[in-house]
């Protein structure tokens, strides 16, 4: 699909743009041993770490919006992949901190510098990365995000 269908609503198209985007990253993430999702845990998880946090489990699934018994599953495997070390929080024993591994850091730098040269590619038609049309797709993008979404109750949808 390279053009807007006629009638398409603002929801199918965030749909598919969002479908291209995990094929395309999972697609360039599959030599790297990782999946798209995987790839959101050690990026997000190599970001934070270069700001000083060591976040937990939970915190990492808030930063991402992935669901915590999710991020649960996908730090394991990645931890059994030796990219990631889950330690217990000694201020919080409940609580799962994870940290990068050398291997963890090496792999996820790469998967950094591919993922932005897609992102380039798909930002292109709006100037690339830095252009004006991009910032201000990006701002309208997190404007979208901030909004709270609660399914509709059935007696809400009878009145539409």
């Amino acid at each position: 699909m390279s053009t807007n269908p006629e009638g398409a609503t603002p929801g199918f198209l965030v749909w598919r743009l969002s479908m291209k985007w995990r094929v395309a990253v999972d697609r360039a993430m599959a030599p790297l041993g990782l999946t798209h999702a995987q790839y959101s845990l050690v990026a997000s998880l190599y970001g934070m770490h270069r700001t000083g946090l060591r976040p937990s489990q939970r915190q990492l699934a808030d930063h991402t919006g992935l669901e915590p018994l999710y991020v649960s599953k996908l730090a394991r495997a990645l931890e059994a992949a030796g990219l990631v070390e889950r330690t217990r929080d000694p201020a919080d024993p409940r609580a799962v901190q994870l940290t990068l591994t050398d291997q963890g850091r090496e792999v996820t730098r790469r998967a950094i510098g591919i993922v932005h040269g897609l992102l380039e590619q798909l930002l292109t038609p709006l100037g690339g990365l830095d252009g004006s049309r991009t910032k201000t797709f990006s701002r309208e993008l997190a404007t979208l995000l901030d909004v709270p979404l609660d399914p509709p109750t059935e007696n809400e949808t009878e009145r539409s």
